[in-house]
């Protein structure tokens, strides 16, 4: 099959389009035919080797955690799926070398749900770990109707999810960008704030009382504006800086969870979360992909067109 590799840790330059053997199958996997695969920070990061004292990497890699495609084999073991059915995933494994920039994946059940129909290929490829993640952070935060939630990053690929989840649960959403993605934000159901120095005494100025929930999703200072804001310290979330567990914070990794994605196609469907595709690339520029995410400044998600 066509994948996108590298051979060793490095650069985007590392990637080549090249031929891979098909992936094995195992019991609870399915193979997948990868119509679109989403690009995340996560994949170059990995590339570059940043993470290897965390991940057990394998070469040659093939990079991707994010997927949308066709059931077109199912595990001796599987009874969730069949071929011919549409799925979406956060194919995240034990070991890193066989990802979703690729023809074909192999995906353990836990990490998949059905597409939602709503989206096509190149939306539902960019919900899975940005929307989990956004999911999640808000659940480990225990973010109630009601409340009110400091996003910080509010226009990136995480962000945007983070908002709509956070006003499709009822609660009030202040979130932080740029000035030139204040109506995005504000079309997607937030109170926009432009980052930066004097931060908190603007979320101050919507919030007098303070919020209730902050979830970090840029980094820097956005853990202490956040509690110089919180009612109470403790109910921030950080992707980014595990040093807020110190700070009394809590810090969220995301979890391939299946029925999580459920939740999440179940949203979409329903009108409550839209996937903003910044922009679209084959498969075989994956590079270039790597090169725009490491910019910091796309509005939504960066997708690969695979079939």
């Amino acid at each position: 099959m066509k994948a996108t590799a590298a051979q060793r840790y490095g650069d985007p330059d590392e990637l080549r389009f090249t031929d891979v053997p098909d992936p094995k199958v195992g019991p609870d996997e399915v193979l997948v035919r990868v119509k679109s695969a989403g690009v995340n920070p996560v994949d170059w990061k990995i590339l570059s080797g940043a993470l290897d004292p965390l991940l057990n990497v394998h070469f040659p890699l093939v990079p991707g955690w994010d997927v949308a495609g066709v059931v077109e084999q199912v595990g001796l073991a599987v009874w969730e799926y069949e071929p011919g059915d549409e799925v979406i995933g956060y194919v995240r494994k034990d070991e890193v070398q066989h990802g979703t920039f690729a023809e074909l994946v192999s995906a353990p059940v836990r990490t998949i749900a059905r597409k939602p129909a709503s989206l096509d290929w190149h939306q539902a490829a960019g919900l899975p770990l940005a929307g989990l993640t956004a999911y999640q952070s808000l659940a480990r935060a225990e973010a109630a109707g009601g409340e009110t939630v400091l996003v910080h990053a509010a226009a990136g690929g995480v962000g945007s999810f983070g908002v709509q989840i956070a006003a499709a649960k009822g609660l009030r959403v202040i979130g932080t960008a740029s000035e030139r993605n204040h109506d995005f934000l504000r079309e997607l159901g937030a109170e926009p704030v432009t980052y930066g120095e004097g931060l908190a005494e603007r979320v101050r100025e919507l919030a007098p009382d303070g919020v209730d929930v902050a979830l970090d999703f840029a980094g820097g200072d956005a853990v202490a504006v956040s509690q110089s804001v919180l009612k109470s310290p403790r109910r921030v979330v950080s992707i980014v800086d595990p040093g807020v567990k110190e700070a009394g914070g809590m810090y969220h990794y995301v979890r391939p969870d299946s029925a999580d994605l459920t939740e999440l196609a179940r949203l979409a469907d329903a009108g409550k979360l839209a996937v903003n595709v910044d922009r679209v690339l084959p498969l075989s520029s994956a590079a270039e992909a790597f090169r725009v995410s490491q910019e910091g400044r796309t509005r939504g998600k960066l997708v690969l067109e695979v079939s």
